[in-house]
Order: C-alpha cells, then structure tokens, then sequence
C-alpha cells in the first residue's frame, strides 16, 4: 500500500518538472561532451553531467512551477497542473526545488573545479527565467540562454576549461529553444494579453510569431552548420544537421496561423527528435574515427 502512493507521489513530481522534456537539451548536452572529448567521455563524466542536466532541468521546472502557480490555476490550459490541484503543495515543491539544485552543485563538485565555481551563477539563470515573462518579450531567448548551459556545462565538464569555440553550438541551441517556445507560447497568447504577461505572441501577435520562429530556427542550422569546420566534423554530422533541419522545416508546417491545434505535436515530438538526430549523428561521425 505505502509502496503504491509513494510511487504515484514520484510519478507526480516526475509530471510536475516534464521530466519526459529532458529529451530537448540532455542530447545537445551530449554532444558538447562528445566534441569536448573527441570520442566517447568516461563513464563518471557521463554519469555526472547527466546527474547535473536533471538536477538542473528540475530545479528551474520547479522554480517555474512555484513561481507561476496563481497564473497557471486561471489559465485553463494549465489548471490541471499538480500544484493548482493541490497534489503537491508550494512547500513540497520548493523542497523538491532544491534538493533538485544539490545535486547539479555536488555534480559539478564531482566534475571539476571550473563547474563548480560556475554552478551558482548556473542555477541563477535557471532560477530567474520564470519571472522574465512579467517584464519582457525576450523571455524565449532567455529560456534558450537556460538551455544552452547544457552544452556549455558538458564542454566545461570534460575540459575542465572556457573556450569560446563551443559558443556556436551554445547559441544554436539558444536560437532552436527561443523558436519552438515562440511557437508554444501561441496557445497562451489572449491569457498573456489579459494576465499583463510578456511574449513574442502577446506583443507580436501569431503571423510575426510564426516569421520570429522560423528566423531563429534559420539561424540554429547555421549555427550546427559553422561546427563543421571549427571542429573538422564530416558528412554524417552534416546529413544529421539536415535531417534536423527537415524536421524543423515540418515542425513549422504544422503550425498556422488560423490552426494551432498541433502545437502539442510540433512542440514535443519534433523537437525531441530533432536534438536525439544531432546527438546521434555526431556520435556516428566519432565512432566511426575510432
């Protein structure tokens, strides 16, 4: 009996956070560390930077969580969320919250000195992003800039140093992450307008949003595209970033302006595809020079 409700108590937290969502940033984050690496990282590497990108992912889901509560219980797209139902309480998340955020410290304790000392400044950024929606139509890119920390973390995390070369994948990531949460945020825009919130929707409206999106995204394949030459990456990394850019291309398709109802579709199932074929494709392209 205490084995069943404890265990539908973690499927709740495990829904509070989309843990399923980790899927869009932990590839990309895998694949800094595979180019940091120039094959496969060690094993306690691997453990580690996947111990920080969940601990990570879940102290800024339950931060967005916490922080949104009254917004998410009018809106009716989110009422059914665990905290408005009172599932978990606002006390249990914000425990949950930062037992989330010991572990990315202690896993970036456990990778080197580097990712320890910018640990604070990383959960800072993740911990801010869920107020920028009150004051500023940049809260995507902002979300994205919470993103990219993921390939970013994972390069520090197998160098144990900051170079610069590993920015463009850091703003490919940025740019892909602002453009599907342009596309997402369409189905809260006349909530937005209402509530005072901020987004490129609210602010732009849906036909400017949808060019917005799909001028990131442009960009987010240029960006994976100028990888090739800063780090000699060959004809498979270029065919996944294609088929990458393929299913960007049909996640868009799905999105119109006067039909949003595949939002939930383009959303989660696109774009996880999308970061698991860039992943693998450079995985491929290492094996096989190994």
């Amino acid at each position: 009996m205490y084995i069943m409700v404890y265990a539908g108590k973690i499927v709740d937290y495990f829904r509070l956070i989309k843990f399923s969502h980790s899927v869009f940033a932990l590839p990309f984050a895998f694949t800094a560390a595979i180019i940091a690496s120039d094959g496969i990282p060690e094993l306690y590497q691997i453990f580690w930077i996947t111990v920080a990108m969940v601990g990570g992912r879940a102290g800024a889901m339950g931060v967005n969580r916490i922080v949104d509560r009254k917004f998410d219980a009018l809106n009716p797209r989110t009422q059914g969320r665990e905290i408005p139902r009172g599932v978990i309480k606002a006390w249990e998340a914000f425990a949950f919250t930062a037992a989330a955020f010991a572990f990315l410290l202690l896993a970036a304790y456990k990778l080197n000195p580097l990712c320890f000392k910018l640990s604070p400044l990383f959960v800072l950024v993740l911990f801010t992003y869920s107020y920028t929606k009150r004051f500023t139509w940049l809260c995507h890119v902002i979300l994205g800039i919470a993103l990219s920390l993921a390939p970013l973390g994972a390069w520090i995390a197998i160098k144990g140093t900051f170079d610069p070369e590993i920015l463009p994948l850091c703003f490919a990531v940025m740019f892909w992450v602002a453009g599907f949460d342009t596309l997402y945020a369409l189905q809260d825009m006349e909530f937005d307008k209402a509530q005072g919130l901020y987004s490129i929707p609210s602010v732009f409206g849906v036909n400017a949003s949808l060019w917005i999106a799909r001028l990131f995204h442009v960009i987010t394949i240029g960006l994976l595209l100028s990888l090739v030459p800063i780090f000699g990456l060959g004809g498979l990394y270029m065919s996944g970033v294609l088929i990458g850019s393929a299913l960007m291309l049909y996640e868009h398709s799905l999105v119109k302006p006067d039909d949003l109802s595949k939002l939930d579709m383009a959303f989660f199932n696109m774009n996880g595809y999308i970061s698991i074929t860039v992943f693998v494709f450079t995985l491929f392209h290492y094996l096989i020079a190994l």
